[in-house]
C-alpha cells in the first residue's frame, strides 16, 4: 500500500501516512491491522504530522487510534531497545536498517568501532554483540545519546567498552585521530528536495573523505545515504570521489539497500531510498 508505513514494536504498531489517501482511511486501516494481528498488537499509534503533504491542510494530530501508551521496549534479532514513537524520528526507530545492522555484527570482532549519527544506538549494540573491543557512539542530539546509553545498558549492563558523545559529527571527525578500524556513517537525509541535491552530494563527499583519511589501514567503512533524491549512482560517485581525494585504496565488500518489506515499484525508482556500501580501506 504505497504511502503507508506500519512498524511494530512489541505490542504497539506505529502507523505513518505519506499520502492524503492513506490518511483518510487511517481508522479503517487500524481496525484491519487489529483484526489480523489481535493476538500480538494491542495499541496502534498514528504518527503522520511530519509526513503528510503540508499543503493538504488536513489539520492532523498524532495520537492513539486504538489502545494507549504501554511498555516501549522492543526486540530485534535478540537485542532489546527502547523506542520513542511519540517524539523520536521516523516511527521511533530505523527498522529498515536491521539487515545491515546484522551484517555489521559479523565484521565487528576485535575492532574499534565508531558509530556516527548513531541516533539511539542501533549499530552500536550490534557491534558490541559482535565482539568489538570498543564502541563509540556520536550524535548531535543529547536526547538521542541518552537513549543510546539506555539501550546499551539494557543489553550490556556495566560494559565499559561503550562511550557516547553528544557532538556535531563533522567536528568530531575532524578532531579524532586514527583510533578506529570500523566506522559507520549513517547520516540523516542530506537532500529532501532536488534543488539541494548538489549541496547534499558535496556533504557526502566531505563526510566520507574525512572518514577515509582517518580510518586505520585494513579498516572497514559502512556508509549510507537515505536521501530519496540521491540516486545510487550519485551516491557511489560521491563516495568514490572522496576515496580518490583521500588517496586511499578502497575495495567494495557489499552494496546495501533496504529490506524486502520496503519494496521498490519499478515505475518509482526513487523508492530505493536507502543506499549503502561496505568498503575495505587498505
Amino acid at each position: 500500500m504505497p504511502g503507508l508505513v506500519i512498524d511494530v514494536y512489541g505490542s504497539t504498531a506505529v502507523m505513518q501516512a505519506h499520502s492524503v489517501g492513506m490518511h483518510k482511511y487511517r481508522a479503517e486501516i487500524a481496525r484491519a491491522v487489529q483484526a489480523v494481528a489481535s493476538d500480538t498488537i494491542r495499541n496502534i499509534y498514528y504518527k503522520s504530522e511530519g509526513t503528510l503533504p503540508f499543503k493538504a491542510g488536513l489539520g492532523n494530530e498524532d495520537g492513539y487510534l486504538i489502545g494507549s501508551h504501554t511498555e516501549d521496549v522492543a526486540l530485534e534479532n535478540g537485542l532489546r531497545f527502547y523506542v520513542d514513537w511519540l517524539k523520536g524520528q521516523k516511527t521511533g526507530f530505523f527498522v529498515d536498517q536491521r539487515d545491515n545492522r546484522s551484517l555489521l555484527e559479523t565484521y565487528s570482532r576485535n575492532r574499534a568501532v565508531l558509530n556516527m549519527f548513531c541516533y539511539t544506538g542501533g549499530f552500536s549494540f550490534y557491534a558490541m554483540r559482535g565482539g568489538a573491543r570498543l564502541v563509540h557512539s556520536v550524535d548531535s542530539s543529547a536526547k538521542a545519546i541518552h537513549v543510546t546509553k539506555k539501550n546499551v545498558e539494557l543489553n550490556f549492563p556495566d560494559d565499559s567498552r561503550h562511550e557516547a558523545y553528544a557532538e556535531d559529527a563533522f567536528k568530531y571527525l575532524e578532531r579524532m585521530g586514527d583510533n578506529y578500524d570500523l566506522i559507520i556513517l549513517d547520516p540523516p537525509a542530506f537532500a529532501k528536495h532536488k534543488n539541494v541535491l548538489r549541496n547534499a552530494l558535496q556533504g557526502y563527499r566531505k563526510l566520507n573523505a574525512i572518514a577515509f583519511e582517518k580510518i586505520q589501514s585494513g579498516g572497514i567503512l559502512f556508509t549510507f545515504s537515505c536521501s530519496q533524491v540521491v540516486s545510487k549512482e550519485n551516491f557511489r560517485l560521491a563516495v568514490f570521489s572522496a576515496a580518490a581525494q583521500s588517496g586511499r585504496r578502497v575495495r567494495i565488500f557489499h552494496q546495501l539497500t533496504q529490506p524486502a518489506d520496503h519494496p521498490v515499484n519499478i515505475y518509482h525508482p526513487e523508492g530505493e531510498y536507502l543506499k549503502g556500501l561496505v568498503l575495505y580501506v587498505e
